[in-house]
């Protein structure tokens, strides 16, 4: 079955090549996709499973925490909380990062609920004239940072038990991504042509009704687009997984290099997509210094998947990812060397354990932490601008 398989994909190659006069990346990403579909015909019960499983996670985690959190952004966004934000965070966030006041939005989203809502948010501002295409571009690569909740509940407390080591790799993840706007240069431009501030939306903003409609709409939009790329990349990890080619290929890799089988797998799926490639690592018995180096590599540099989600934000507009793929990969190479100076000189379980000790379960005490930033950062512009104090 297998020869047959391979034979019929090479056959496939040779036609595309001597019949099709398209360019040689329309005619790879045909045979890609030409595989992809076999491969799915050939182990429907296996990818079933996959996509299943891929699905459970939105509905399960994702979704429940990142609709509510889109659709208060939006409401906010809508009744200028941009603006007050910027005038309150904007000085303190953005001028030792060298960015403009109205880019503390997008980097207090993504500290807060992770990817990709930086980017969303930084190239809303880019889509509205309020900041420079240099300036989306730096701002790509700072707010970009994974979810507080899935570094430390996720990956802290369920991959590795331990979720003070969860601490650690948030903290380095944070770090690289502030040593990421030191190295980037940020370019002059024309600031009479850019805004300071968001623009408002021709639609007046005093119907809360048309607001909420809107706030909805946009963010069953945006949530089912990540969805779509939970569920896409959860297939084709498991079709890469159980890939012969693959398999000999990662074998030859790791005998070469001397490293365990299932180190160089869990890397490898972690580049495709960060969930799966940190639950692989954390797995594996390792050292914990390099398991962790892996680990906060594959967070801050996100994976294909996460690269997939900016892209559907930044398509639209002349912002390349070839940078910002190879900025993502310096930033989880600065993370890794980060994470392990800390865990080398810093890390103390007793210390750790007095800094973050709780009485309740810690996923419960964060989730109301996190509930109440949410409800203050939506209340607060409102109160403020009622009380014309900005």
């Amino acid at each position: 079955m297998k020869i047959l398989f391979y034979i019929l994909i090479l056959s496939i190659f040779v036609l595309l090549m001597l019949l099709s006069k398209n360019s040689r990346l329309n005619i790879f990403i045909t045979i890609l996709c030409s595989l992809l579909i076999i491969k799915i015909i050939l182990n429907p019960k296996m990818c079933i499973g996959a996509a299943l499983g891929g699905a459970k996670l939105f509905v399960n985690s994702v979704f429940p925490s990142l609709f509510p959190f889109l659709v208060i952004i939006n409401v906010m966004m809508e009744f200028g909380g941009i603006e007050i934000y910027s005038k309150i965070f904007g000085k303190i966030l953005c001028k030792p990062l060298n960015l403009p006041s109205n880019c503390s939005f997008p980097l207090l989203v993504s500290f807060i609920c992770g990817y990709p809502l930086g980017a969303k948010y930084s190239c809303e501002l880019y889509a509205n004239n309020s900041i420079s295409l240099n300036t989306c571009e730096r701002l790509l690569n700072i707010a970009s940072n994974a979810g507080p909740l899935f570094i430390i509940g996720g990956v802290g407390a369920s991959m590795l038990n331990n979720h003070y080591l969860g601490y650690l790799l948030l903290i380095s993840n944070y770090i690289s991504c502030l040593i990421m706007a030191l190295l980037l240069k940020r370019k002059s431009s024309n600031v009479s042509a850019i805004n300071n501030n968001f623009s408002r939306k021709a639609f007046p903003v005093d119907n809360i009704g048309s607001v909420l409609k809107r706030s909805i709409e946009n963010s069953v939009f945006t949530s089912l687009s990540i969805g779509g790329f939970i569920v896409l990349f959860s297939v084709l990890t498991v079709l890469l997984k159980n890939d012969a080619i693959f398999s000999r290929t990662m074998l030859c890799i790791s005998n070469i290099l001397h490293i365990p089988l299932n180190l160089t797998n869990g890397f490898i799926v972690g580049i495709m997509e960060m969930t799966n490639g940190c639950a692989s690592l954390a797995s594996i018995k390792i050292d914990m210094i390099y398991k962790l180096a892996l680990l906060s590599f594959i967070i801050s540099f996100g994976g294909i998947s996460i690269t997939s989600q900016v892209y559907s934000f930044t398509y639209k507009y002349n912002i390349s990812m070839k940078k910002y793929t190879k900025r993502k990969f310096i930033q989880g190479f600065i993370s890794s060397i980060i994470t392990i100076f800390m865990y080398k000189l810093f890390y103390n379980p007793v210390i750790f354990t007095s800094m973050f000790s709780y009485n309740a379960s810690f996923n419960n005490i964060y989730i109301i932490k996190v509930t109440i930033i949410l409800i203050i950062l939506t209340i607060l512009p409102c109160i403020l601008k009622r009380a014309k104090i900005i």
